[in-house]
């Protein structure tokens, strides 16, 4: 059983930085696909970021450019280094852990953190 913890979310003004980390227990964490995602109060849950199991990342259209996704397998976490945020990202973000390959679609991970809040004011 795998077990996701998210940490680094907070309060940050529009044009700051934040770095959130997830880091796993149980499994075999080089194995797994890692992904980010966001649920903002009223949407639907949205792809953010993955990095496949060989360390290849994919961004979502909306964060390209300002955010980066990276893993260390050897402390068993994933990082979403965030720059330039803006109000529009303010969501609750969970990560993730799922098919090797690295998927922006939810349905294809099978573990999940208790997400971490991140707030930007303008």
């Amino acid at each position: 059983q795998v077990q996701l913890v998210e940490s680094g979310g907070g309060l940050v003004q529009a044009g700051g930085s934040l770095r959130l980390s997830c880091v796993s227990s149980g499994g075999t964490f080089s194995n797994y696909g890692m992904g980010w995602f966001r649920e903002a109060p009223g949407k639907e849950r949205e792809f953010v970021a993955v990095i496949s199991r060989w360390s290849s990342p994919s961004y979502a259209d909306s964060v390209k450019g300002r955010f980066t996704i990276s893993r260390d397998n050897a402390k068993k976490t994933v990082y979403l280094q965030m720059n330039s945020l803006k109000p529009e990202d303010t969501a609750v973000y969970y990560c993730g852990a799922g098919s090797g390959s690295g998927s922006p679609y939810g349905p294809h991970y099978d573990y999940w953190g208790q997400g971490t809040q991140v707030t930007v004011s303008s």
